[in-house]
């Protein structure tokens, strides 16, 4: 079997499983446009027929040896597997993706519906778990979950055709129907502002100058490949941060980087990692607002009887959590021959804290049962209890569309999205400073239905009014037509990229022939001008 890697490089490895275990693989290092109509790999001619579908043409097939096929973990490793598919028929008859739209860039937006259809095409069974709405726009089956998201969802709104789903009574058919709107904003920012990266040329980008406006909300776009994320987070960040007197990892090969950097005080990557090294860290110790909820408990009259501080309200420190758990709820079986097994602690019956403890309550809540609040459950909570300190940062999480996640869950169940806007809400808990912050953000929009997309803007506004700046790398043209400012990279990907299609307003650049967002933008969008 041929099992293809895709790294984030964007090379692709190809592991062979032969029966003969002695077999090397041959090195194929020219693009694959270069390999004419077919190509060797470990001795095996294989056609590229799918190839020039999915634009893989400049990206290069390195094989490996491997014991096993490759494992599929997200979109951008199933891309080469499709690919396998057409080479020698070894995919599974059923295949379920994860957010696929995130990657479809990749396919300049044409090949969509050709794409998804080379595997359906032998009768063969996709599954694809999204939230945009080109891949709903030609699924043969569609299900639409809800009414919202966390405790406030788990039903199935509609199921059937897009037609179906249109007549529907849910969030996904307003959009779609033009009943509600991603945002109102019509007018972008004209800033004055603005520091150019000069002579950029690492990776494929081709010696290009870029401005980026200050103070208002830029979207680096293009196809995947492009040279979106050399340029801002391989050369834009650490050139930024060097300039601040922070020396992390060289920034990529440029000339200098020049204009009004005076206007920006620090630098922040907003990544998709976790928000915490503990499976303890949860959303309400990351803002800060579990402080104030501790000495909420602590300065309880049952409290005060027993001797109680806010420590004893902490499951990360000894006094008031399960000892037996270490407040983590669980506890982890070893086992010898087998993966490790959770299972909910005896002790506590997964409440984390000791008895007593729990027996201590505020408006007849006590520590566990906070902690078990939703965001939009607990922020209604302290506000009808007049804690306006603790319902002010728990806000911030509403505002980014964190309203159904628990207050104490825990950092390792939470996707790398909503890690991503957590770690926004801690800023906006921070409030108006004098320090101006550049934010980078990397596809914030995925995983984001376009009722979120809306909260995720306000978010956005919201920092833009603080007087700070945001660059995001984005494909989601939904988000993309409410920016300011739009650099668009292209034509295609790896050698064929790396240039300056277009940069302007997203107006401008939907009018744009060169650009690759050229009649994508405001074509049968969200976009609703007033």
């Amino acid at each position: 079997n041929i099992g293809y890697v895709l790294t984030a490089d964007r090379e692709v490895y190809v592991s062979l499983r032969l029966k003969t275990t002695n077999h090397a693989g041959a090195l194929v290092s020219k693009g694959i446009d270069g390999l004419g109509k077919s190509f060797r790999v470990g001795g095996m001619e294989r056609k590229k027929e799918y190839v020039p579908t999915v634009d893989f043409g400049d990206w290069s097939f390195f094989s490996i040896m491997a014991t096993k096929d490759a494992t599929i973990v997200n979109f951008e490793d199933v891309d080469p597997l499709l690919v396998a598919e057409n080479l020698n028929g070894s995919l599974p008859p059923s295949i379920t993706l994860d957010e696929s739209e995130t990657y479809l860039a990749l396919f300049n937006g044409q090949n969509n519906e050709r794409f998804i259809g080379t595997h359906v095409k032998s009768q063969n069974h996709d599954i694809i778990v999204n939230s945009g709405s080109i891949i709903g726009s030609f699924s043969d089956e569609i299900i639409d979950l809800g009414p919202e998201a966390g405790v406030f969802g788990g039903e199935v709104i509609a199921q059937g055709t897009l037609d179906i789903i249109l007549k529907s009574n849910g969030l996904t058919a307003d959009y779609l129907n033009g009943k509600q709107n991603i945002s109102t904003i019509t007018k972008p920012i004209q800033s004055t502002k603005s520091i150019e990266l000069i002579g950029a040329r690492e990776n494929n980008l081709n010696n290009i100058d870029v401005r980026f406006p200050l103070h208002c909300i830029t979207a680096v776009t293009g196809v995947s490949g492009s040279g979106k994320s050399t340029l801002v987070k391989g050369i834009l960040w650490p050139a930024l941060l060097r300039e601040k007197g922070v020396f992390t990892e060289k920034a990529g090969q440029h000339t200098c980087i020049a204009g009004d950097l005076d206007e920006i005080s620090i630098v922040e990557y907003i990544s998709q990692n976790p928000i915490g090294t503990s499976s303890r860290s949860n959303p309400v110790t990351y803002i800060k607002a579990y402080d104030d909820i501790r000495k909420l408990f602590a300065d309880q009259q049952a409290s005060k009887l027993n001797g109680y501080s806010a420590k004893h309200f902490s499951f990360n420190v000894d006094g008031g959590r399960c000892e037996s758990c270490k407040g983590e709820g669980e506890v982890t079986v070893e086992m010898q021959f087998m993966a490790d097994v959770k299972l909910r602690c005896d002790s506590c019956d997964g409440k984390r804290f000791k008895r007593e403890v729990l027996e201590v309550r505020f408006a007849e809540k006590n520590i566990f049962e906070v902690l078990s609040m939703s965001v939009d459950e607990a922020l209604a909570f302290f506000t009808q209890h007049q804690e306006t300190k603790i319902a002010n940062k728990i806000q911030a999480l509403a505002d980014v569309g964190m309203g159904y996640v628990a207050l104490g869950q825990s950092s390792s169940t939470l996707s790398g999205g909503e890690a991503q806007r957590i770690k926004l809400a801690s800023y906006l808990t921070k409030g108006h400073s004098k320090e101006s912050v550049l934010f980078l953000f990397d596809e914030p929009t995925t995983g984001l239905h376009f009722h979120d997309i809306g909260k995720l803007l306000q978010s956005f506004r919201q920092l833009i009014d603080r007087g700070h700046t945001i660059i995001v790398i984005e494909h989601n043209t939904h988000l993309i037509e409410y920016v300011d400012h739009v650099i668009d990279l292209g034509p295609t990907g790896g050698h064929g990229g790396g240039k300056i299609l277009a940069s302007g307003k997203p107006d401008d650049i939907a009018k744009n022939k060169k650009s690759s967002l050229y009649r994508r933008l405001f074509a049968n969008s969200l976009y609703q001008p007033k």
